[in-house]
């Protein structure tokens, strides 16, 4: 097993912790993938799941995340962050598709990142990517270069404030 001094702090609890949270996200992506509830099918699925669960688990320290009601509660704030901020990104996106003379000015611009663990920047990425409008081009130490289809600022502080403000103050307690 990898060791981190980070890491090595961490209790079985973590353990137990991060591999019931990656079985159980396995597990649903069986149960969605296969839209079944068949008996079989969800005793296979479980046993998979929980394999690869263990497996992944084990050999990295990436799902060892410790769980508090602290971070449990940053992670649900995060997901309504990240369901009105969706909700926005489409809306603007209508916007700009309907107009009669779309007025957008696309361009690169880079916004830093606080956060630290290897998770935690995937969900920042993943959150900017998955809102219309956003897409994350490259990772290069602590910033993200970012695709924004109308770029409000070239400011990298106020940039890292629009894009990733709403979801940074979340996973930064959730992840680290």
């Amino acid at each position: 097993m990898p060791t981190d001094p980070q890491y090595d702090q961490l209790s079985g609890a973590a353990w137990l912790q991060g591999l019931m949270l990656l079985w159980g996200f396995l597990f649903v992506v069986w149960l969605v993938i296969n839209a079944t509830t068949e008996l079989p099918v969800v005793i296979v699925g479980a046993i998979i799941s929980f394999a690869l669960a263990s497996i992944f688990v084990w050999r990295g320290n990436v799902w060892r995340l410790g769980f508090t009601p602290r971070k449990v509660y940053h992670f649900i704030a995060y997901t309504g962050v990240f369901f009105v901020e969706m909700v926005k990104a489409n809306i603007n996106m209508m916007r700009y598709v309907y107009a009669p003379r779309i007025d957008i000015r696309p361009g690169i611009v880079k916004i830093n990142m606080r956060l630290k663990s290897p998770i935690g920047r995937l969900a920042l990425a993943n959150s900017i990517a998955l809102t219309p409008g956003s897409l994350v081009m490259d990772i290069s130490d602590d910033a993200l270069f970012i695709h924004w289809l109308d770029v409000k600022t070239t400011d990298p502080d106020m940039a890292t404030r629009m894009i990733a403000g709403p979801f940074e103050k979340h996973l930064e307690v959730v992840f680290g």
